[in-house]
């Protein structure tokens, strides 16, 4: 009798533990989910406050600016500097983002890197369409951002990433460069440019045929919210689980007495 009340209470012990190690774990998911809900609560209320700023005219005096406030430039574009970035979707189908640099008007040596818009992966044996943009000044109008947005490199994952980007560039058999991510730094060492440090998202207008638009970053804390709020009652009935097992297992020798008394 004594061994199967050890027996049960060690099974019942190992419950408990387990159950409140899940619950452990479940606390810390919730945590990392009201994280992620401030994290975009923050993104939110920047991309708010650069798209409620004044317009910026970029130059080499003026080359800088919040993300998501509306900017513009003047200068020409050096179509040979055309990079392509591959594996961006629009709305299901598979394409690429052009992104070409703008010499700017005020300093020719200094530029912009624009990214003009998405166009369509073209299926084997069609190619893609002439995506030069207009010769000659032009002013472009936009949205601000720090860096070109980034999609998963599996080479960030195995260590294996490139040390920017091939060389000659641009090469010299006139082909448009195609790359997963385009680093500013990598941009400015590889053409020789004087890159200002933000990007261009051009805004809606007639280029080549390609379509501005551009994903925007996710900002719906709620969804969050309701996540922690999920994963904290997960740990809320795994604690109270714990609780109803040790109050059972606590009871037991008592009831066992009274009947051995009996």
């Amino acid at each position: 009798m004594i061994q199967q009340h050890t027996a049960s209470r060690k099974k019942a012990l190992a419950a408990i533990l387990l159950l409140i190690l899940l619950a452990g774990i479940c606390i810390a998911a919730g945590q990392w989910q009201l994280r992620r809900a401030h994290d975009r609560e923050t993104i939110r209320a920047a991309r708010l406050a650069g798209q409620q700023a004044p317009p910026l005219t970029l130059t080499t005096q003026t080359p800088d600016g919040p993300d998501w406030r509306r900017a513009s430039a003047q200068g020409q574009w050096l179509n040979p500097l055309t990079v392509l970035l591959d594996n961006r979707n629009l709305k299901g189908r598979p394409g690429l983002w052009v992104a070409t640099p703008l010499a700017l008007q005020d300093d020719p040596g200094a530029a912009v890197l624009v990214l003009r818009g998405w166009v369509a992966r073209p299926m084997p044996p069609a190619t893609l369409p002439d995506l030069r943009a207009v010769d000659g000044p032009v002013q472009v109008q936009g949205t601000l951002l720090h860096h070109v947005p980034r999609l998963l490199d599996l080479g960030n994952l195995t260590g294996d990433t490139p040390a920017g980007l091939p060389r000659p560039f641009p090469p010299a058999d006139g082909a448009l460069l195609r790359v997963q991510n385009l680093d500013l730094d990598a941009l400015a060492a590889a053409s020789g440019l004087r890159l200002l440090p933000v990007v261009l998202e051009q805004a809606p207008t007639q280029d080549a045929g390609l379509i501005q638009e551009w994903p925007g970053p996710s900002d719906n804390a709620s969804q969050n919210y309701n996540y922690a709020g999920q994963w904290f009652s997960f740990a809320a009935i795994a604690l109270i689980a714990a609780a109803v097992i040790l109050w059972r297992t606590r009871r037991k020798p008592a009831a066992s007495s009274e009947s051995d008394a009996s």
